[in-house]
């Protein structure tokens, strides 16, 4: 039996106390990976968290400049490391080495790490705002230490020891504790192991990074919910989101999560008559990219009846029942799409194509394409917005402009929605009829262009109503905004000039920061 890798507590790998293990699985064969991995008992969590205060009130002392060399070198070492963790992440969620790994997540990886010490550095993101006549002045600060659980579907650019949620903590002064996935702690592992190593060479507070692989949920709530704790970043399922919620939210803690989300695709009659080929290769490469494993994965296509609207359904049907099946992250996913496409069949959709298990190598579902009217749709909405996370979709395909209006009155929260319009304008009428009913209930409103792919952009918001996240106000994608998440509005009222932060003091500390002085943005 292998022996049990050490935890990252308070500046040093050290054996875990916990007397419980457990193990990764290869989702393409099935069979579990030799590794072992321990669950912390609250004794280490309770221990990070004390590591992590200390940590933080050394970091309110330290220049931003040591927080961005931190990120740069990270990222450096990342690179250098990039075949190792390729390799352990293909092993631990099935997901290509190419291109999907090493030529597009680990480069947004490093990417947002850079920018991410680029707004360090700069400090605009903080929004420095001064009212001389008045002596008040305010800017973003850091929280406190921030808890970060990381989802299974990315296991770089959203790993909670690497990915953007990590970044923009780190970037605006806060020490992280991360919870690994249990699916993927080895990559987790080999990630961690680099991130010390930057903080050593950086000069941060040797807890500034620290890991823990799994925890009881009992202990997972006490650490959402602990006075040390600054805020929670978490993606993941619904389900258990709202129970860590709910524990931070009775101790009064900011927890920014990410849920559930189907991203609505409407596509109007124009954009078929002019191009349903066109929409439909969209259509398919994003809805089965990943093994239709993304949060942005377009769960939900809204049609008005016609003939072309039938063509458009039965070319994706033969497609998705040609297309290969790729592999599941894990067991638990198969099961939960499996339950999800019950669901919505007891509901009243009707499978088209697919609709069993298998198919594919490993845990597997046979691409799933499933159909219903406007009028089932609204008869049980929130049975037909269930969240089939995987290689599925479900056409709804209402009688007319009202039917089709209502159901977008009827949808839930999500993080994106998309119109697919033609470019003669025959649909502009009913797109200016339907935008804002959809715009309201979106974070990101996409235009002739599929939802899968979240850009690193300061303009972008990976975000939006509930159940999409737990506060439509943030982002967790998009640097400097994501930054704001972990990070408290602190005002100073008459504060002596000696005594503010330099970027509240008259003098501009780098010449570079953006500053709201008297009602006007100003470097000077």
């Amino acid at each position: 039996m292998s022996s049990v890798h050490p935890v990252l507590l308070g500046g040093t790998w050290r054996a875990s106390a916990g007397l419980e293990t457990f193990t990764a699985t290869n989702p393409r064969t099935t069979e579990p990976i030799p590794d072992r991995y321990p669950i912390s008992p609250w004794a280490e969590v309770e221990a990070a968290l004390q590591a992590a205060e200390q940590a933080f009130r050394e970091m309110l002392e330290m220049p931003a400049e040591v927080r961005a060399r931190f990120l740069e070198r990270y990222a450096d070492r990342i690179e250098a490391r990039r075949a190792e963790i390729v390799a352990m992440a293909e092993a631990e969620t099935a997901l290509p080495a190419e291109p999907r790994l090493n030529s597009t997540e680990l480069p947004r990886t490093t990417d947002q790490l850079r920018q991410a010490a680029a707004a360090a550095r700069e400090g605009s993101w903080a929004l420095p705002t001064i009212d001389r006549q008045r002596n008040i002045r305010s800017m973003y600060r850091p929280l406190g230490p921030v808890a970060v659980f990381g989802p299974n579907n990315f296991p770089l650019a959203f790993n909670s020891v690497a990915g953007g949620d990590f970044a923009a903590a780190v970037a605006a002064g806060c020490p992280v504790i991360a919870k690994a996935n249990t699916s993927h702690p080895g990559t987790t592992r080999l990630l961690a192991e680099e991130a010390f190593q930057a903080v050593k060479e950086a000069g941060l507070p040797s807890a500034a990074v620290q890991l823990i692989y799994r925890t009881s949920h009992t202990d997972g709530e006490r650490l959402v919910s602990h006075p040390l704790l600054g805020a929670t970043a978490y993606t993941g399922s619904r389900a258990a989101g709202l129970v860590l919620k709910a524990a931070a939210d009775r101790a009064g803690k900011p927890i920014y999560l990410e849920l559930s989300s189907i991203n609505p695709v409407v596509v109007l009659p124009g954009a078929l008559r002019e191009r349903l080929t066109k929409v439909a290769d969209d259509f398919l490469g994003s809805c089965l990219l990943g093994t239709g494993q993304f949060c942005t994965n377009p769960g939900l296509v809204l049609l008005l009846a016609g003939p072309d609207t039938e063509a458009f359904i039965a070319e994706i049907a033969r497609r998705f029942n040609a297309a290969p099946v790729g592999t599941l992250l894990s067991a638990g996913v198969l099961k939960s799409l499996r339950e999800s496409i019950r669901r919505l069949q007891e509901a009243g959709a009707e499978v088209i194509a697919g609709g069993q298990p298998g198919g594919g190598a490993g845990f597997s579902h046979r691409n799933t394409l499933l159909k219903t009217t406007g009028r089932q749709f609204l008869a049980q909405p929130e049975a037909m917005q269930t969240e089939a996370f995987g290689n599925e979709s479900l056409f709804v395909v209402c009688r007319d402009e009202d039917e089709l209006a209502a159901v977008l009155e009827a949808l839930e929260g999500q993080l994106t929605g998309c119109f697919y319009t033609d470019t003669q304008g025959s649909d502009d009428k009913l797109y200016a009829r339907l935008e804002p009913i959809l715009r309201r209930k979106v974070g990101r409103l996409l235009n002739d262009k599929m939802p899968t792919g979240v850009a690193v952009s300061p303009g972008m918001n990976h975000g939006g109503p509930y159940p999409a996240t737990g506060h439509p106000g943030f982002t967790a994608v998009g640097i400097p905004a994501s930054l704001r998440r972990f990070a408290m509005l602190a005002c100073y009222d008459n504060v002596r000039p000696h005594r503010l932060p330099p970027e509240l003091q008259d003098k501009n500390p780098n010449g570079r920061l953006w500053r709201f002085v008297d009602g006007e943005w100003t470097r000077s």
